[in-house]
C-alpha cells in the first residue's frame, strides 16, 4: 500500500513500561501491549488524532508527522472486531456536522455558523443565554483540527494560547466573533506539529488574516512564530495581527490596547 505524510502515534518504548492506559483510550484499537511495551499495530488503524496522548503517565505517547499508509476505517473495524470489540458507533452527524474516522465525540467536526446566521444562542442554559457563545465550530484544538474543515475557507483565523481565553474576560465578543478559532500551547505541546498543521490548513484554504493571541509570558511568544513558520512552510503571504494579553486579563499590545 502506497504511503502518505501523515500524523501518527509514536511511541518511545525506552520510556513505556507496558501499564496499558493507553490501549482502551484508542477506539480503533491501533495500540496493543506487545512483550510488555505498547506498541502500534499498524498505521492503517490509526487516525492520527491522538484520543491515547493523554493517557499515559510516563508522557510516551506523542503525535509524529511521517511517511505512514492512510487511516483505513474500514480495517480498523475489522480489526477490532477480529478482536473481541465493536467499533465505537460515530453519533449522527446534526446539520453542519462532519463526522471524522473516529469514535470520540470530541473530535467531530461540526459548524455552527449556520446556527449564528439564525441568531440562535449555543446550546446551553440562561446564563448561554445572556451571555451568547461566538463559537463557530468544533474541535478547537490544533491538535484535533482537520486541515480540510469546510468553515475554515475564506476565514480569518484567530490563533490563541489555550491560557488566553481564561485570562482574557471578552474572549468571544472581542476576539472570537466571526473567526474560526485553533487553540494550543507552544510551550507543552508538539510546535513542530503545530508548524505542520497550521502549514496544512493554509495550503488547503484562502485564509483572509490571521490574529494570533497570546499572553505576555515569554514562552507564550512562540506561537507567533509557529504562525510565521507555518506561512513560510506553506508559501502563503496572509495578514498576521499580534494581540498579547496580560495575565490579570489586560490586552497590552495589538487589538484593544
Amino acid at each position: 500500500m502506497a504511503k502518505v505524510q501523515r500524523t501518527v502515534v509514536h511511541i518511545d518504548e525506552e520510556k513505556c513500561d507496558g501499564c496499558g492506559a493507553c490501549v482502551p483510550s484508542c477506539a480503533e484499537g491501533a495500540i496493543q501491549i506487545i512483550d510488555g511495551k505498547a506498541r502500534l499495530v499498524s498505521d492503517i488503524y490509526c487516525d492520527g488524532l491522538g484520543a491515547c496522548l493523554g493517557e499515559c503517565p510516563r508522557g510516551a505517547i506523542k503525535l509524529v508527522e511521517r511517511a505512514a499508509e492512510a487511516y483505513d476505517e474500514r480495517a480498523a473495524a475489522e480489526h477490532l472486531k477480529a478482536g473481541g470489540r465493536d467499533a465505537e458507533p460515530s453519533p449522527t452527524p446534526a446539520a453542519g456536522e462532519t463526522t471524522l474516522p473516529c469514535g470520540c465525540p470530541g473530535a467531530h467536526t461540526m459548524d455552527f455558523r449556520e446556527e449564528a446566521k439564525e441568531g440562535r444562542p449555543g446550546r446551553g442554559d440562561a446564563e448561554a443565554t445572556r451571555s451568547p457563545s461566538e463559537l463557530r465550530h468544533w474541535p478547537v484544538k490544533l491538535y484535533l483540527a482537520h486541515p480540510e474543515a469546510p468553515y475554515f475557507e475564506d476565514a480569518e483565523l484567530l490563533v490563541a494560547a489555550d491560557c488566553a481565553p481564561v485570562a482574557y474576560g471578552a474572549f468571544h465578543p472581542d476576539f472570537l466573533r466571526g473567526k474560526a478559532v485553533v487553540i494550543g500551547c507552544p510551550k507543552l505541546d508538539n510546535a513542530e506539529l503545530y508548524v505542520k498543521k497550521l502549514a496544512a490548513i493554509f495550503r488547503a484554504h484562502n485564509i483572509q488574516k490571521v490574529q494570533v493571541l497570546h499572553l505576555e509570558v515569554p514562552c507564550c511568544f512562540g506561537l507567533a512564530r509557529i504562525v510565521q513558520q507555518a506561512l513560510a512552510a506553506a508559501g502563503k503571504r496572509v495578514p498576521v495581527e499580534d494581540a498579547t494579553v496580560s495575565v490579570r486579563g489586560e490586552v497590552t499590545a495589538g487589538a484593544g490596547a
